[in-house]
């Protein structure tokens, strides 16, 4: 892999660099009534922007969280809903579109602390995994709320108008480790999470003993990259066993922890974000 670097005039500003500490998370949304390609994000003031990276303006905002968001994915099947994972111990699903918090899931059988990671089903629309400070893994299920999401992309009213529904049960709630759980994605049928120790799973991964570093997958889920505290990313292949290492990528100029990483959709591109506000682009190279 080679590493192509961000100029000094494209790094992110200090209001930015919030975005990318509290957030780590950048998910394209496509607008059919413009053909844009907004960017959904969100950080420590708790608001979702949606954001016009053509013209370099806020499309919109949405108000709901009562504390910092850390974590937002985009539904692989219906690109306009995103789910939200934040601070108030909620998660919430929303139409970008039309500006409707469509759910909260919350209450009884919800988190009881700091909602760290969220993600969506890649194959199955209504169901969403989500982690956090409380050391749990939960399974989600929206299918008895469908209904409410269909009427979200016809909704014409305020949107606080909208009838917001609460879902207080998981389909089931795993408690996985004895610290937190900051990062979950599907794996097929699988839930691949990543707690404060050295250990991915069966990945390992050396000088990972910090919380809030999370780690990403190609569309197929191929293969999962993850930094660490000290700058560096470890890329492995998921269809092996035992594991193997695919590459161990590192610069010079990259010595702060690597919170977040995002693979492209084919995995010959990966992004990483770090905690001084920079991100990195690294691409695979052909060799003859």
């Amino acid at each position: 892999m080679k590493l192509k670097t961000i100029p000094n005039n494209e790094r992110f500003s200090s209001w930015n660099r919030a975005v990318i500490l509290y957030w780590f998370l950048v998910d394209g949304v496509n607008d059919p009534t413009t053909g844009s390609h907004p960017i959904v994000a969100c950080g420590i003031n708790g608001i979702l922007r949606v954001i016009d990276a053509g013209n370099e303006k806020i499309y919109k905002s949405f108000v709901g969280h009562g504390d910092s968001i850390n974590e937002i994915m985009t539904q692989p099947l219906k690109p306009a809903l995103v789910v939200s994972a934040s601070k108030d111990e909620s998660v919430r699903l929303w139409n970008v579109h039309t500006g409707i918090c469509i759910l909260v899931f919350a209450g009884a059988g919800g988190h009881l602390n700091e909602v760290l990671s969220v993600d969506f089903h890649p194959s199955d629309k209504y169901r969403i995994a989500s982690c956090g400070m409380d050391n749990t893994v939960k399974n989600w299920s929206v299918d008895e709320f469908w209904p409410y999401v269909e009427e979200s992309f016809t909704w014409t009213e305020d949107p606080s108008k909208f009838p917001t529904k609460y879902v207080q049960f998981p389909m089931f709630i795993a408690s996985v480790r004895s610290n937190y759980v900051d990062c979950n994605i599907w794996l097929g049928e699988f839930i691949l999470s990543k707690g404060t120790v050295d250990i991915l799973q069966k990945y390992h991964v050396p000088e990972c003993d910090i919380w809030f570093i999370k780690f990403s997958c190609d569309f197929h889920y191929k293969a999962a990259a993850i930094g660490n505290r000290e700058g560096k990313i470890f890329v492995w292949d998921l269809q092996t066993t035992p594991p193997v290492l695919i590459a161990r990528l590192s610069h010079v100029q990259s010595k702060l922890p690597i919170r977040q990483t995002a693979m492209s959709f084919d995995g010959s591109t990966i992004l990483s974000c770090c905690e001084d506000g920079t991100m990195w682009r690294w691409d695979v190279v052909a060799t003859f």
